[in-house]
């Protein structure tokens, strides 16, 4: 099943029964695909200023290690250890948002070569590798955020759960999002994405 991109409003009662409406100008055959896009696009804008949030966060945390190791002297030693976990989460919740957009590395030098068919057999294949590689680092990750309840930070005395969540956490949006899209026909892109928002 694939979505259409219209340049303009449907016209016709058929195409009228047939499609439903999302934001911009996306049209999909069934009620559970427009669920599923919904669902992909709010969580996506979730994680999108999450991470802008700890971007943000870890910026001003390293400019004042900085401020303080060079000007202010007051002996903290925690900035570069919580700078470290933050960028951590951030570039591993990142990594949804570029399934969604499908913005990650692919084969499309590949798929210019083949027949349409082929291409889309192609398309599936990654698709279900990606998922099954992410359903599993899931999986994994569970199991490694488990036995960080035995390890503790160096500086601040916490157990490691919290910096080894990001593996199961990312890689579980990571999945969503790559089946979401692997239900979409059209690939959106951040320009385009930005102008229905």
């Amino acid at each position: 099943m694939e979505y259409r991109l219209f340049s303009r409003p449907v016209e016709t009662q058929q195409h009228r029964s047939r499609f439903k409406t999302l934001p911009g100008r996306l049209y999909m055959r069934t009620n559970g695909q427009a669920l599923l896009y919904t669902a992909a696009h709010g969580l996506n804008w979730l994680v999108e200023r999450i991470c802008a949030l700890l971007v943000g966060l870890m910026v001003v945390v390293i400019w004042f290690g900085v401020v303080e190791r060079y000007f202010l002297h007051m002996g903290f030693t925690w900035t570069e250890e919580f700078s470290r976990y933050v960028m951590i989460w951030a570039a591993l919740l990142a990594v949804s948002c570029g399934a969604f957009y499908r913005e990650h590395i692919g084969l499309d030098i590949v798929k210019r070569f083949l027949p349409p068919i082929g291409a889309r057999i192609l398309s599936i294949s990654l698709d279900l590798v990606s998922l099954a590689f992410f359903l599993f680092l899931a999986w994994y990750g569970i199991g490694m955020t488990k036995a960080g309840l035995g390890q503790y930070a160096t500086i601040f005395g916490i157990t490691m759960v919290v910096p080894f969540a990001a593996v199961p956490i990312s890689s579980a949006l990571t999945a969503f999002q790559i089946f979401a899209a692997m239900f979409r026909g059209s690939e959106p892109s951040a320009a385009g994405m930005a102008q229905t928002q």
